[in-house]
């Protein structure tokens, strides 16, 4: 695969040099970006002529001297204060597309990351013998498209899954098997959903016993010491609904279209034979000290009540650890095992004091510094249609199964009035696609730290910013080039392109550019809104520029329908890394 330098790299190391050239003493960078007014504006000339003490215009001027137009630059013009418009000759744009074109694997030529690191991340993180609902939902689908975009880039990611499968509660759940043999079938015989009822039946049990019986509640907490000692029948029992609910976690991520992969789900019970080493090492270097009885971080600036510190508890009094001791034992795996070079984190933004207290704890204890970075992306809540936490009519926490079962079932009314040709089995493989896609969509075109309302209607409609739309977009280009006929795409570079060609062309050039970008700044909503705008661009070209009927001259026909095929590519690629389908036909 060979890599192909984007129009923008390319105008802008040419920039580059000019300016260095005018003026050789004084470094400045272009501020090169897309205008309305000019294919592209350079603004960095206001800045270098602040350092030089020179007149910004007259500037412009030479440094347009130093500027050689011809195959990527076609003209360029002073504007206002020092702006530089620049055009870029047609032959260019034509002549990169068709490199990325030309790259017969699905990078489209966008080349790799210089250096790669390795990025650990923490996401979809559902909890043991309970049901998913919507407040799941968020961090599993940003976490796999940050997942999908960091991969594209070259970057090595390990997925961790920090679910809760330790706790006080399942000494509850353990003792009432033990003391009720039989109720809970292995896992080996039931499916997803039944693997959680037989849960939810074990759990609302258990916990009707221990507030009802003091004395079944005293043998429930011995046996939450024998589970965190190990006791080999404890650790049986509890290693069967560990392995029941992960039959339902794989149900409920196969609806999402997510792949979960088992060595990646590494629990809070991972990290338990750790926990003390992390707290001794972390006492022992003055990290965190004993205030009451238990081991604890305190920091300058986070006070409470009446300006009282709020430290963070590694160790509680009675020797037991919390979330903080598991989650720092879990920074030390990842960093020192693992080799991570960054770590992610894709929790609620409620959890964001937390990890800031965390964070800093490692940082003392050096386990995070300037090699290796954590981050903490905190997202918003899922809200209904009247702007609370979504909820049932009942006020309960909506499934996450129901919730994507509606969608698949509102997305199946949209398929079957659009196709009225297919099958009825065709109909719901496509409306699977169209329904988990618009979800997902809906939540990735959202920058993940707001808030945003669950509208099944909106997310499912082909119109507006949907994934609906941009897969009916991609849908229509393939039922276009199935009617193409002899005429097959090629690029042709001597043509002179209409304004929607161009607009089109210069936006599929930046779809590299664009996830770096993205993916550097954990923001998939950069990404939705550069492919929203693909298939905006491609319905204005489609519109203006006749591809099949009325035929234009066949080399006309063959770059147009060399775009339509090009733009189908970063469509069903950009879709791809956001872990959106794009079925062939709609």
């Amino acid at each position: 695969m060979a890599s192909v330098t984007s129009l923008t790299d390319l105008v802008s190391k040419q920039l580059t040099s000019a300016l260095s050239a005018a003026r050789p003493e004084t470094s400045a960078d272009p501020l090169l970006r897309r205008s309305d007014r000019a294919d592209f504006q350079a603004n960095g000339i206001l800045a270098l002529a602040k350092k030089a003490k020179a007149n910004p215009r007259e500037l412009a001027t030479e440094v347009v001297s130093h500027l050689t137009t011809g195959d990527v630059i076609k003209d360029v013009e002073v504007s206002g204060p020092g702006f530089l418009n620049i055009t870029i000759a047609d032959r260019a744009i034509t002549g990169n597309l068709a490199a990325r074109y030309a790259d017969d694997t699905d990078r489209l030529g966008v080349p790799l990351a210089a250096e790669p690191g390795t990025t650990v991340i923490d996401y979809a993180q559902p909890n043991v013998a309970k049901e998913m609902h919507v407040g799941h939902l968020r961090s599993a689908v940003i976490g796999d498209a940050l997942r999908g975009m960091l991969d594209f880039t070259g970057e090595k990611t390990i997925g961790r899954h920090h679910i809760g499968d330790w706790g006080t509660q399942f000494g509850m759940l353990i003792q009432y098997l033990l003391e009720h043999p039989g109720e809970l079938r292995p896992a080996s015989e039931v499916d997803g959903e039944q693997a959680m009822s037989n849960l939810n039946r074990v759990y609302k049990a258990s916990r009707a016993l221990f507030d009802a019986d003091e004395e079944f509640k005293e043998r429930a907490r011995k046996r939450v010491v024998a589970l965190q000692s190990g006791d080999k029948e404890t650790l049986e029992l509890w290693q069967q609904f560990v392995d029941e609910s992960k039959v339902y976690f794989y149900s409920v991520f196969e609806k999402l279209d997510m792949e979960i992969r088992d060595d990646e789900i590494v629990g809070e019970s991972a990290y338990n034979e750790g926990m003390p080493e992390t707290a001794r090492m972390l006492e022992e270097m003055g990290v965190a000290v004993r205030s009451e009885g238990a081991l604890v971080v305190f920091f300058d600036d986070i006070r409470g009540k009446d300006d009282q510190p709020v430290p963070l508890i590694v160790q509680k009094a009675d020797g037991g650890f919390g979330y903080a001791a598991s989650d720092l034992t879990a920074i030390r795996n990842r960093v020192f095992d693992l080799r991570a070079t960054t770590l992610l984190y894709v929790v609620d933004v409620r959890q964001s004091l937390h990890f800031k207290m965390v964070f800093e704890t490692a940082r003392r204890a050096g386990w995070l510094g300037d090699d290796v970075t954590a981050h903490n992306m905190g997202y918003g809540t899922v809200l209904g249609a009247d702007g609370k936490p979504f909820k049932t009519r009942e006020g309960e926490t909506v499934r996450l199964e129901d919730l994507l079962d509606e969608a698949v079932q509102r997305a199946a009314e949209v398929v079957r009035e659009k196709a009225r040709d297919l099958t009825e089995d065709e109909i719901q493989e496509r409306a699977a696609q169209v329904g988990i896609g618009a979800v997902k969509y809906a939540d990735l075109s959202t920058s993940p730290n707001r808030d945003y309302k669950f509208d099944l209607d909106q997310m499912v409609s082909l119109n507006g910013d949907t994934s609906v739309y941009l897969q009916y977009a991609y849908a229509r280009i393939q039922s276009i080039l199935r009617k193409a006929g002899d005429v097959r795409p090629a690029a042709h570079e001597e043509l002179e392109l209409h304004e929607a060609e161009r607009a089109l062309g210069l936006h599929l050039d930046a779809f590299g550019d664009t996830v770096f970008e993205a993916a550097a700044e954990y923001a998939p909503h950069k990404l939705t809104a550069y492919l929203y705008q693909l298939a905006s661009l491609y319905t204005s070209f489609y519109d203006k520029c006749p591809v099949i009927k009325p035929q234009p001259p066949r080399d006309v026909a063959e770059n147009r329908l060399f775009l339509c095929d090009l733009t189908a590519r970063t469509l069903t690629k950009g879709m791809a890394l956001l872990g959106i389908r794009t079925p062939e036909r709609l």
